[in-house]
């Protein structure tokens, strides 16, 4: 079967569940939140107004309205990890709630806002930002993280068919979790060394990583969708193409290098009919809002020429899942 050119774009959407074992949340840090937060209203507006469609991995604390709320919602085993710094549960036992509607870890207005917002698709970031590779933690553990995870979204309107694996820690021996429970697509790493998952890697890995994001480090292999493996089972690993780094102040010639990579790369995507799938973390954009956003906008506009020109086609995760598994 023939397939179009595919642009994806995913987001880990965490606040500071995504964060919490390397930021205090000096004030600083509650400012680059609050910022995260009054920006993702008008990414969705810009999303809908250029016909994005859009996955939103939501870790699935968010859904919470406040702190009782939390409390009373904590799936059953509790993960064990032997490091301590990386549970959840441990950091609001040590440093508790900024309150009990804490913006800063509880955002069901804003799932919701995404639910709503045409072409915007709801999918999972685990319940507590669960990390997969952790030792001590067991696949019974995850199970009953992600179990509670797709019940929340069940319950706010959204069926889970979606999952990024936090930090990017895939185990592969939690796909057939994922599938017992739904989710038909998971987002896998480039395949290339250096694109191991984020927690661990070696200085070599993570130099390459982020030189590749200005220059070409090392030729990566073209993605197209009749490449994807739909004949071992569910869910489908959608791999990752790029990581938006957030525009940086003192980084003038590394920007421009960065945006001219992400529009180069998408331009060979649609040519080719090949598949390219960006992500971020919607908070990467809350030390330089604005300047961000201007970013986001030509990336998007640079879609809109492709699409015209090629029939570049924006899809979520979920849509292409449900485009292969057809036919």
């Amino acid at each position: 079967m023939s397939y179009p050119g595919v642009f994806c774009i995913s987001l880990d959407f965490e606040l500071h569940w995504g964060c919490f074992e390397r930021m205090s949340l000096n004030e600083k840090e509650k400012q680059y939140f609050l910022n995260t937060r009054a920006l993702i209203p008008e990414k969705l507006n810009l999303f809908a107004s250029n016909e994005i469609h859009a996955t939103w991995a939501v870790v699935g604390m968010l859904y919470m309205k406040n702190a009782s709320a939390w409390h009373q919602n904590k799936p059953t085993p509790l993960p064990e990890f032997i490091n301590k710094n990386v549970s959840a549960y441990d950091w609001i036992d040590a440093h508790g709630f900024s309150g009990d509607n804490d913006p800063f870890h509880f955002a069901p207005d804003l799932v919701d806002l995404i639910r709503d917002t045409p072409y915007q698709e709801i999918a999972t970031h685990t319940y507590a930002h669960y990390f997969c590779l952790e030792p001590a933690q067991t696949r019974n553990q995850f199970y009953a993280d992600l179990e509670m995870a797709v019940k929340l979204a069940a319950k706010n309107g959204s069926t889970i068919r979606s999952l990024v694996f936090p930090r990017n820690q895939f185990n592969a021996n939690y796909l057939s979790v994922c599938a017992n429970l739904g989710i038909t697509s998971v987002r896998s790493s480039p395949n290339i060394w250096y694109w191991r998952y984020g927690t661990g890697s070696s200085f070599k890995e993570k130099f390459f990583r982020a030189g590749d994001a200005y220059i070409k480090m090392q030729p990566i292999k073209p993605v197209y969708l009749k490449d994807i493996d739909t004949k071992s089972g569910l869910p489908l690993q959608l791999p990752s193409s790029r990581l938006y780094r957030a525009w940086q102040p003192k980084m003038k010639i590394q920007n421009t290098f960065k945006l001219h990579r992400i529009l180069n790369e998408m331009t060979v995507a649609a040519k080719n009919k090949a598949y390219y799938h960006i992500w971020w973390h919607p908070h990467n954009f809350g030390f330089h809002p604005k300047e961000c956003m201007h970013e986001l906008e030509q990336i998007l506009d640079h879609f809109k020429k492709l699409n015209k020109k090629y029939g570049f086609q924006s899809m979520s995760m979920e849509e292409i899942s449900s485009l292969l598994l057809k036919s």
